[in-house]
């Protein structure tokens, strides 16, 4: 058995533009999926892997993602003196018992490798879990989980992935494995963003990874690369060269909420199935 997981890095400094005007003020992790921003969805899957340190790293106009896991003692003290339990339980549950949160600030959006090379100081020679809110995994056993339970067995960097159409291989990382089909496989090769013609296949990479420490000597000797970046994906790239890197197909389904249409598709699906107003939403969307 492999030491547990009990760090896990959130990506959070982006800007969120295909989002706009929203995102102006207000962290893009912070929009609602019905009554609980991605952020939180993000952190309670974290949790259920038995991560503890919930390291965020965040930029300009973030504050939100802070707040909202802080304690808010005059909004406690008034659900308090209104006896509005069920709402007080509500609000002192944002972060998982046994959580505590970690905030780095990222300078510069200079690509999510560097984000993830922003954690060295607090993940140190630790194993870590990065988890990208915009991916909403919605499954059971939670994705991170799942991962973590490989992790116990391979003691290998792992990497979240899914097939996906042809024509969007150009929005993910792609790619290629040992064994294709296969639950988990030694990946061989990884490309970021290949055009439909050129992707040597259709395994996309999600927004979960499991990484070795050895990634962020990698990241740090990276010279930026596509968009005048730091790629997480460059670094992993050279990490095969040294180490098993492993693919992992996921259980359930992903909703990819840096889109438009894959944020209102995981609102009507968590709408539907919310116990307070599912009944009467699922009612409304059969009159439309």
């Amino acid at each position: 058995m492999h030491p547990k997981l009990r760090k896990a890095v959130f990506p959070v400094a982006g800007l969120g533009s295909r989002f706009l005007p929203v995102t102006k003020a207000s962290p893009k992790e912070m929009l609602p999926i019905v009554d609980k921003p991605l952020i939180q969805y993000a952190v309670e899957e974290a949790a259920a892997a038995g991560i503890t340190q919930m390291i965020f790293v965040t930029g300009r106009n973030k504050r939100a993602i802070e707040d909202h896991f802080d304690k808010a003692h005059e909004l406690e003290t008034e659900l308090e003196r209104k006896r509005k339990d069920a709402l007080l339980g509500m609000v002192r549950s944002v972060l998982p018992e046994g959580a505590h949160c970690i905030y780095i600030r990222q300078a510069e959006p200079l690509g999510l490798g560097h984000a993830v090379l922003c954690a060295r100081p607090v993940v140190g020679d630790d194993a870590f879990a990065v988890i990208l809110a915009d991916d909403l995994m919605d499954s059971q056993p939670p994705a991170m989980a799942h991962m973590a339970q490989v992790f116990s067995r391979e003691g290998a960097s792992l990497l979240g992935v899914e097939e996906v159409p042809r024509d969007q291989t150009q929005s993910y990382g792609i790619v290629t494995v040992e064994r294709p089909g296969v639950d988990i496989a030694r990946i061989h090769g990884i490309v970021e963003k290949p055009k439909p013609a050129e992707a040597p296949s259709t395994l996309a990479v999600l927004g979960r990874y499991v990484l070795t420490p050895r990634i962020f000597e990698l990241l740090g000797e990276l010279t930026p690369g596509a968009g005048g970046e730091i790629q997480l994906t460059d670094a992993i790239s050279q990490l095969l060269s040294h180490e098993r890197v492993l693919a992992v197909r996921l259980p359930g389904r992903r909703f990819d909420c840096g889109s438009k249409l894959g944020y209102l598709q995981a609102t009507v699906e968590y709408g539907v199935r919310h116990p307070e107003v599912g009944r009467d939403f699922a009612r409304f969307l059969k009159t439309r």
